[in-house]
């Protein structure tokens, strides 16, 4: 069931497959929206209840117009269904606001799947060239050139260009408008990564040998400071894991799953 949940000064789109049992909640990366999930949503919401939502601006929520918080937008989503505990599956940025949620709420999360997470606090994430790069190419109205620019750093295992990667570029080139719309707005979350080894629930971490080499050191320190977190390395993947691997990202959602109740 399709709905807007409302959260501080705006609403967010968000789909709810219902069901009984323990819910899973799809947190959605910054290149892509929550349609990133399509390839393995199939394979969980016919066993579980599954819920995935829109960040501001991206896909079906309407851009922000106030300062805001992913992880108290991630808290609100929870509140509005009434989820006092639930297993977080997340990707990229949010892995990001799903450890801040984890850190900050720990009685709420059962278990985190975390597919090429983000985590606040570890300086090296920052692509300063990559972010100047993108400015100025947005200063002369080229989408199409960061599109190119994007894939050709996080699309890797498809040889990181539109022509080559089609889907990878629809999903990239769906997201801009919500990046330059965001900027202003949102907030970054306390620095969790020293934190990191507060973490209770159970937790897999699947990084992508083919992503960014900052991604994949930050990964390996994430999975060596989160207690007992299973390191899983997807050989053929980037920073696009539902795309590329959708089978085995599958397969591990449903093992942390399956361990978190």
């Amino acid at each position: 069931m399709e709905t807007m949940v409302p959260v501080d000064g705006g609403e967010l789109w968000a789909d709810d497959t219902g069901g009984d049992g323990p819910p899973m909640v799809l947190v959605h990366p910054g290149v892509g929206d929550s349609t990133i999930w399509d390839p393995v949503l199939p394979a969980l919401d016919s066993r579980h209840r599954v819920i995935r939502y829109d960040a501001r601006g991206y896909g079906r929520s309407p851009a922000p117009d106030v300062a805001y918080s992913p992880a108290a937008d991630l808290r609100a989503v929870l509140d509005h269904f009434g989820l006092a505990r639930a297993v977080l599956v997340a990707s990229s940025m949010g892995g990001a606001a799903s450890i801040a949620l984890t850190l900050n709420d720990p009685e709420r999360v059962a278990g985190l799947a975390l597919l090429v997470p983000g985590v606040t606090g570890y300086d090296s994430l920052a692509d300063t060239e990559l972010y100047q790069d993108i400015g100025k190419l947005a200063k002369t109205g080229d989408m199409e050139g960061i599109v190119r620019l994007g894939l050709s750093r996080w699309g890797q295992a498809a040889g990181g260009t539109p022509e080559t990667d089609p889907v990878a570029a629809d999903h990239l080139r769906a997201v801009l408008p919500a990046w330059f719309a965001n900027i202003a707005h949102q907030q970054t979350d306390p620095p969790a990564f020293d934190r990191l080894g507060e973490i209770a629930a159970p937790t897999v971490l699947a990084l992508g040998e083919l992503d960014r080499p900052e991604v994949v050191r930050c990964n390996e320190e994430m999975a060596e400071r989160i207690p007992r977190c299973r390191l899983v390395r997807l050989a053929a993947c980037d920073h696009y894991p539902t795309l590329r691997e959708p089978e085995t990202c599958a397969r591990l959602i449903e093992e942390l799953y399956a361990k978190a109740r």
